[in-house]
């Protein structure tokens, strides 16, 4: 069985050597239906939150180096066939970090709690509202149902964002560069 918790002790060197932050990494099914497994790795650049495709091709090159040279030495991180894939976290993005309940706060999220959690909320297992930070080992989150409520980190299956307008207007682009040109050149055409 895979150690993911090996592999990203492994990986986040290699993302902190590029300036790169480590959000996530999981073992998925395969999505090209070949009964393989993806080996998916999120990332970000703090100065953006993001990841563009240079950066993502960049560190997909480094840990692919890191991974090839530990197979070469007898040391299989992964088995059976897998490919790697390295993407930024994107706008919906996954909760992974204690610093991720804080900076998002403000933001809906949708918090999946562990089969056998058994919280006081009447065994919910599913919350969605809005982040309300962290502490002591707690996420706070007003339940769009419960109100307030604290959920245990540690027994947090998936936790992230929810697109909505106010996330959309909180997250910046990466590069507008050329959108004033893109703008004039259109409301030229449209008095023509």
């Amino acid at each position: 069985m895979t150690d993911i918790a090996r592999i990203a002790d492994l990986i986040e060197p290699e993302a902190k050597a590029l300036g790169f932050e480590l959000v996530r990494v999981q073992m998925m099914p395969s999505e090209a239906g070949d009964g393989g497994q993806a080996l998916q790795v999120m990332a970000e650049d703090p100065a953006t939150g993001q990841l563009v495709i240079e950066q993502c091709a960049a560190l997909s090159r480094r840990i692919s180096d890191m991974i090839d040279a530990r197979e070469e030495a007898g040391d299989v991180l992964v088995e059976g066939a897998y490919h790697l894939e390295v993407s930024s976290p994107g706008i919906d993005r996954p909760l992974t970090r204690e610093k991720d309940f804080t900076e998002w706060a403000g933001h809906e999220a949708r918090i999946v709690m562990a089969k056998g959690w058994s919280g006081d909320q009447k065994g919910q297992r599913v919350f969605k509202g809005e982040l309300a930070g962290f502490e002591n080992g707690m996420v706070k989150l007003d339940d769009a149902k419960l109100g307030a409520v604290e959920l245990p980190r540690e027994q947090i299956h998936t936790a992230k964002l929810v697109l909505t307008d106010k996330l959309i207007a909180a997250t910046k682009p990466l590069d507008a560069s050329g959108a004033d040109e893109l703008l004039e050149d259109t409301e030229e055409k449209a008095d023509d």
